[in-house]
């Protein structure tokens, strides 16, 4: 068994070294390169024996006990948390009001675009808006620091991105325990979240004073590595299996925690840590996208190409209203986002690796979960293919620097 289990995570691990090359040829995202490269294979796979041991009714544990803690536990270590300090209340509405908003306006304009209640409930849209309203902007992020843009403005980006991925999560694991009853429906949403949330935020707290404890007694860089990879796994399955409130909350408040006690020992005892995080953030973002290319076909595109579009126009017009709404409540009391700004942050807002995440975790058990599936492989290709592409030039006119002295999306990576 454990021999096969190898072989698996091998040859999915090999299909995002290949995609590693292909970016290297091609000069593409990396991203796009390893969900070319497993379409490929996938496609290949019908033609041998080789069993990849990809299930949709098996991605979910591997999704949120491997994928996920390392994703946002990354995101979190790479704050700045003077700038963040500044930046928080805006970056807290688009992560709280702007992902309900972006959730609810997404869900309504997809249920009304589909049309099919019975095939497509007001719950099944319901779950499209909580995983569309997740965002990924890696690749923009990249290149706003190529062209040494503000501090702040990559902040605004990463913090929104991080406190935006870790509430949709929320937010999802609430809809879809109401979508498989497990949930009780006469629940209040609201108690519930907050227990959840806030207890996850106050276990993260605890989790990552601890964590940096260990790390100055320890006082070894190469061991201080080590622990904060185990806190990653540890506070969420600690969150989530013994305390039963949000492990994504935990993961990244141990993150933000630890980044702000160690922050005065980077170059002693956390030498090493920031590259250790970004090998380890750029092998499961290339996995997950290696799995995504695996497991799409040919007939999402031939069977669900109008559900696509209409998930594809319904992101983008949430995405326009979340942001610039929640800038607007944040104007009074906080430094107030340009709409420039603004503008770079609706369009900048690409989805991928954790509205993937989320959606190949879906239950099969759910009749609409291929539908959901397709809808969200649509955005996120749209992400990669079209506001990955022309965001360069976006920036290039905020900025006031010609496109050539951005980075291509190839060396974003």
């Amino acid at each position: 068994m454990i021999s096969i289990i190898m072989g698996q995570v091998l040859a999915i691990s090999g299909v995002a070294v290949v995609g590693l090359l292909l970016q290297r040829l091609l000069r593409i995202e990396l991203t796009l390169a390893c969900l070319l490269v497993g379409f490929v294979a996938g496609l290949g796979l019908e033609y041998t024996d080789f069993d990849t041991g990809i299930r949709a009714s098996n991605l979910h544990d591997l999704v949120f006990f491997v994928i996920l803690p390392v994703l946002i536990f990354e995101a979190a270590w790479e704050l700045k948390p003077v700038l963040l300090k500044k930046w928080l209340l805006p970056i807290l509405l688009m992560a709280t009001l702007g992902v309900l908003l972006c959730t609810f306006i997404t869900a309504g304009l997809i249920y009304l675009g589909i049309g099919h209640a019975e095939g497509f409930p007001w719950m099944a849209a319901l779950l499209t808006g909580a995983i569309l309203a997740a965002t990924d902007p890696v690749a923009v992020i990249a290149q706003l620091r190529s062209a040494n843009v503000s501090g702040d403005l990559t902040t605004i980006f990463e913090g929104e991105s991080l406190f935006n991925d870790a509430t949709a999560v929320v937010l999802f694991s609430i809809v879809i325990g109401l979508a498989t009853n497990s949930v009780d429906a006469g629940d209040s949403y609201f108690a519930f979240f907050s227990l959840v949330a806030v207890g996850g935020l106050v276990f993260g707290a605890i989790a990552g004073l601890v964590v940096s404890a260990v790390v100055l007694l320890v006082g070894s860089s190469v061991a201080s590595r080590f622990i904060l990879v185990f806190s990653a796994f540890a506070s969420f399955f600690v969150a989530e299996h013994v305390l039963h409130i949000s492990g994504i909350l935990a993961v990244m408040m141990t993150a933000i925690v630890a980044r702000f006690t160690l922050r005065e020992v980077e170059a002693t005892v956390a030498e090493g840590i920031a590259g250790t995080w970004e090998w380890l953030g750029l092998y499961f973002n290339s996995v997950l996208f290696a799995i995504m290319g695996l497991v799409i076909t040919l007939a999402m595109f031939r069977d669900q190409w109008l559900a696509m579009l209409v998930a594809i126009a319904a992101a983008i017009i949430a995405r326009v209203v979340a942001v610039g709404v929640s800038c607007l409540c944040a104007r009074p009391l906080s430094t107030p986002i340009s709409l420039a700004w603004q503008g770079l942050l609706v369009w900048g807002g690409l989805r991928g690796a954790i509205a993937i995440a989320l959606v190949l975790s879906l239950p099969t058990s759910l009749a609409y979960w291929w539908t959901i599936q397709s809808m969200v492989f649509g955005v996120v290709l749209f992400s990669l293919l079209v506001q990955g592409t022309t965001n360069p030039y976006l920036i290039a006119r905020v900025v006031g620097v010609p496109p050539t002295a951005l980075p291509t999306n190839a060396e974003t990576e």
